[in-house]
């Protein structure tokens, strides 16, 4: 390639203002990739960024690329990386630990919980770190996971927020023959139906207000649905509970769904900020509150589950190019649209 070569980026310059930039290709350094870049997700992340110029606590300073699912192939391979070939297809861990990566031994291992990690797509350091929503994307080739045989970079692409489902059901250690409420079926939501089901839960509940999401949670496995909107209530007396959707009101009626002596694991994000929500069951009926946060090496159970067939793609509602990544991102923060997983083909061209 030329030294000259440009790439066009999705990148948000602040609230509402989210521009197909042109950049300079990416020069591979020692022990990086250049990866052609070919899928990606929208995350709520992403829409946050977009919408409110900050995800969390995380504002920006500066323009930022989005983008944390993505796959791709690999153009070409920088000094001193062994193990892959031009042309592989691959996704990206997009973690990637800053400093010397010691912790606690109470938390030894649990890399997702470091105080100072450099996220793909994430203002949380300044500079920030640009995601993966560009034509080409050099990547350290420790974050790069090859896909198996008979796994697509579509597919490969929603290898992470598969392995922040997988990293959920996780948290509980046994499942089996379990009854497993998941409230909230975006697709985060939906794919801890599908971890639940991959863990041999017994019978898998799927609540959200929007029927559109409960069809996709249906589609990935869930055995009963319980439309919020229509006059359904939340079952009782469920064993295990996965509170997917970030909602401090949904708090009090899930905790009041949770079996005494049940365990709760809180999978969407909740705000930073104080807000009203009933609580008081948590005490009185003694359960075991668990929060969940991205994930470790889950992104190669992914893999391995995804190569074994679990299928994915009806968590896939839209699919739109590089180009009209603006209308991709509205359509996946419009609760009207129906959306699920919105797409992105980043590939060049498109």
């Amino acid at each position: 390639m030329r030294a000259d070569a440009r790439m066009r980026a999705v990148v948000v310059h602040g609230p509402g203002d989210v521009r197909i930039d042109e950049r300079a290709l990416p020069v591979r350094g020692p022990g990086e990739v250049l990866l052609a870049m070919e899928w990606g997700g929208i995350c709520g992340s992403d829409i946050a960024y977009w919408n409110n110029g900050a995800s969390g606590t995380a504002a920006l300073a500066h323009p930022l690329v989005l983008g944390h699912e993505v796959a791709g192939r690999i153009a070409a391979l920088g000094p001193g990386v062994t193990g892959l070939g031009p042309g592989q297809p691959v996704t990206v861990h997009p973690a990637q630990l800053v400093g010397d990566g010691i912790l606690p031994e109470r938390i030894a291992g649990r890399t997702n919980l470091y105080p100072d990690v450099r996220y793909f797509g994430s203002a949380a350091f300044d500079p920030h770190t640009d995601g993966g929503f560009s034509e080409y994307r050099a990547v350290p080739a420790t974050q790069i996971r090859p896909l198996p045989d008979g796994v697509d970079t579509e597919q490969g692409a929603l290898a992470e927020p598969l392995a922040v489902a997988l990293h959920a059901v996780g948290r509980v250690s046994e499942l089996r023959g379990r009854t497993v409420l998941v409230n909230g079926c975006g697709p985060i939501g939906s794919l801890v139906v599908a971890a639940a089901r991959l863990r041999r839960a017994g019978t898998v509940i799927a609540a959200d207000l929007a029927p559109s999401s409960l069809a996709v949670a249906r589609a990935m496995g869930a055995d009963e649905t319980r439309d919020l909107s229509g006059g359904d209530r939340l079952p009782e007396d469920v064993d295990v509970v996965f509170e997917a959707s970030g909602a401090p009101a949904a708090l009090g009626p899930v905790l009041r769904a949770t079996a005494r002596g049940g365990t709760l694991v809180q999978v969407g994000n909740l705000p930073g900020t104080a807000v009203p929500a009933a609580l008081g069951d948590l005490v009185t009926r003694e359960i075991t509150w668990i929060g969940s946060y991205r994930f470790v090496e889950e992104i190669d159970d992914a893999l391995r589950a995804l190569r074994d067939g679990l299928d994915v793609t009806p968590l896939i509602t839209h699919r739109f190019p590089l180009a009209r990544a603006e209308e991709a991102l509205a359509v996946a923060a419009d609760p009207g649209s129906g959306s699920s997983k919105v797409m992105l083909r980043l590939a060049a061209g498109t």
